[in-house]
């Protein structure tokens, strides 16, 4: 019943995402987690929720509102996954992951559970990971039960086990290319998927996108009478303007008139809107322009929280939360001192494992670095992600790619990389571990200390890299091995 061994059993879990070869697919059901949830006491039904979906820009959404909520004196459960070191992470309320103890008495509770329902046949199948995991997040938000969730989906959103609630809001971000396999091959199917959390006579937030991506948001939320809330309105401002309420939409998917640009200078990240009739300072940390999207969302959901359901959220409020947001590995920056010569090298982490996410990352780094030239970049993907595509995005913005491995059988072979690399042009190597991908980099950045390295690619390694950094400055003490490599689905 220890920690440990519920990590163990979770490490076990086989990948609800790797099918192998002659292994059937895994089929998800709501149906079959309701069951086990009723099992648990339906904790699920003891608090309100918002519901985040999305390809990109879920977490940092999902962060930021839940800092706004908390800010406003609200008991906050925040649900969001992948995690970067530990499974822990995935499961806050007011910012702190649930403990260890905790952890493993929710994850006991919920196999247990699962056994006895399956033992007397009424359950199918044991959850999957994913599905565990948000069992176990239901319980914790349950005991004492918190005032508001805030829930990003796993994947997709019609069949993801978050889906199982009925949100007070559901909020859609940027919808691009990711888990083909599972959701569909163009912008209208995966929309679709994503599109599965709203509800008839429901509320949905969101930003003009993709034209595909809007049409189907559009059709979906006209036949179920959706109130679409735009979020346009906090995107920075590109010339001054005149005060209003934010706009209410009979239907969604179509751009208002104005529709502001976010191209911002690192320099430029503050700027001002106004929020339930009054201007406030927006001051995120989050870095980069496609943050201003994300942070936008999560503004325009927090004022409807407050209109339309009477939550205590207040213009200060939503300013202190936005400049309390906490969500690393997003074009986060790390200073290094190697303990051998004292020189400082600085690593920028960013979990970017998609195209999309790389051109957000390329953009990011022009902005933070407008006049440096990019060193090295260490890299590593998953073999379901477009590699060649990722590889022209990146690669050739970077003197020298080196690629570490990462524990997961569903690394992309070092062959494919190094195959992506050579098609671009690039200088590429291939490091025997994560550790000496690290030195080798190091080495590359102590000869030209002005240029940083730069990590992406893969939530694998960046985690991994992020936990040897930290361990290593003393900032934080490195988790387990074992729960390092725990369930990563991007």
């Amino acid at each position: 019943m220890s920690y440990q061994s519920a990590i163990d059993h979770l490490a076990a879990m086989a990948p609800e995402l790797a099918i192998q070869t002659g292994q059937t697919r895994r089929k998800f059901s709501l149906e079959e987690f309701a069951v086990l949830l009723q099992g648990l006491g339906n904790p699920h039904r003891t608090f309100p929720s918002v519901l985040i979906a999305g390809t990109n820009g879920k977490g940092s959404t999902a962060a930021t509102l839940a800092a706004i909520l908390t800010a406003s004196g609200l008991r906050t459960g925040l649900y969001t996954s992948p995690h970067l070191s530990r499974p822990n992470e995935r499961i806050r309320i007011d910012g702190t992951e649930i403990c260890d103890a905790d952890f493993a008495e929710k994850f006991f509770r919920v196999r247990s559970t699962a056994q006895k329902l399956v033992e007397e046949k009424k359950l199918a199948q044991a959850p999957s990971f994913f599905e565990t995991l948000t069992a176990m997040a239901f319980l914790h938000f349950s005991e004492p039960a918190i005032e508001i969730a805030v829930l990003e989906v796993g994947l997709g959103g019609r069949l993801d086990a978050t889906n199982i609630v009925e949100p007070l809001l559901s909020i859609i971000t940027d919808i691009s290319f990711d888990h083909m396999e599972w959701l569909g091959s163009t912008i209208s199917e995966i929309t679709r998927e994503k599109a599965g959390i709203l509800r008839n006579g429901g509320t949905l937030v969101t930003l003009p996108q993709h034209p595909e991506a809007n049409q189907v948001l559009g059709e979906v939320a006209m036949n179920l009478s959706v109130l679409g809330v735009s979020a346009v309105p906090f995107m920075p401002p590109t010339e001054p303007q005149s005060s209003s309420a934010p706009p209410r939409l009979s239907t969604v998917g179509t751009a208002p008139t104005g529709t502001q640009s976010s191209h911002h200078s690192e320099q430029q990240r503050t700027y001002r809107v106004e929020v339930l009739g009054q201007p406030i300072e927006v001051a995120s940390p989050l870095r980069g322009a496609h943050q201003h999207r994300n942070v936008a969302l999560a503004i325009a959901a927090a004022v409807e929280l407050a209109i339309s359901h009477g939550f205590p959220v207040t213009p200060n409020s939503i300013a202190e939360g936005i400049r309390n947001t906490s969500w690393p590995a997003r074009l986060e920056r790390i200073q290094f001192e190697n303990p051998g010569d004292s020189k400082t090298s600085e690593f920028i982490l960013d979990v970017a494992h998609n195209p999309a996410g790389a051109w957000a990352l390329r953009a990011g780094l022009r902005e933070l670095l407008p006049d440096a030239n990019l060193g090295t970049l260490v890299f590593s993907c998953l073999r379901d992600k477009p590699v060649v595509e990722m590889a022209q995005i990146l690669f050739p913005i970077f003197e020298e790619v080196i690629f570490a491995p990462i524990s997961s059988t569903r690394a992309t072979p070092v062959r494919d990389l190094l195959a992506a690399a050579a098609s671009t042009g690039t200088t590429a190597f291939a490091a025997a571990s994560v550790g000496q991908a690290i030195e080798l980099a190091l080495e590359h950045a102590q000869a030209h200390p002005a240029k940083p390295i730069v990590v992406s690619g893969s939530v694998y390694l960046v985690g991994d890299v992020r936990t040897r950094l930290l361990a290593k400055t003393s900032q934080v003490a490195a988790p387990s091995q074992t729960a390092e490599r725990v369930g990563q689905h991007p």
